[in-house]
């Protein structure tokens, strides 16, 4: 089943700062919120990517989906793990969200069964598929990028070392890594394949 998507074309914006839980009293940068979301991230790194994780620690089922992001933003974000119900400059519309990402959790236990591709393009796809998706209100590409390396830390690859301001304008790798999610848009993954091949 194909959803109609707006184009890839660069990062959501933190426009909106409502549910923000960091303590209140004054207003926080967005540079400061970024640090607060990486600590917080950082401990889902640990984790998942320490090690090689188990199928019951990262089953990449619909409802793990849904928790990975709850876990990457939970600590700064009360939206972190809810479906966003807002349309955004990219992704399906907000109310195709939960059906299309329980197709992306039984294509990939359907991959995983029946070895339908290997473990890079594998993650390349399910990496596009979920960026393609943006279920959440922000942090849709870090959540995507770790999907992708959880998937290659599970399956005895290393993760990709995705850089942390990977969309900002001035990293030269930015243009590349979105023109290869435009060009898997259409369905060339050859690009964003390679991508996930260069790990640590």
């Amino acid at each position: 089943m194909r959803h109609s998507t707006k184009p890839i074309d660069d990062a959501t914006p933190i426009d909106d700062i409502s549910g923000l839980k960091l303590p209140g009293g004054r207003v926080y940068t967005l540079k400061e919120i970024y640090e607060a979301e990486a600590k917080n991230i950082a401990l889902a790194t640990l984790k998942y990517l320490s090690a090689p994780p188990s199928k019951k620690i990262a089953p990449f089922t619909y409802g793990w989906l849904q928790e990975l992001h709850q876990e990457m933003f939970g600590e700064v974000w009360e939206w972190a793990g809810k479906f966003r119900s807002v349309e955004l400059s990219i992704g399906i519309k907000a109310y195709l969200v939960p059906v299309a990402l329980k197709e992306l959790a039984n294509d990939i236990a359907y991959w995983d069964t029946h070895e339908t591709f290997d473990i890079y393009e594998t993650a390349a796809r399910l990496h596009h598929r979920a960026v393609q998706i943006h279920p959440f209100q922000n942090g849709n590409g870090r959540w995507s990028r770790m999907l992708a390396n959880i998937y290659l830390r599970q399956h005895g690859s290393m993760p990709v070392k995705w850089q942390e301001d990977l969309l900002a304008k001035e990293n030269p790798k930015r243009d590349s890594y979105i023109q290869s999610l435009k060009e898997a848009d259409n369905g060339r993954y050859e690009k964003l394949i390679e991508m996930h091949q260069h790990t640590y």
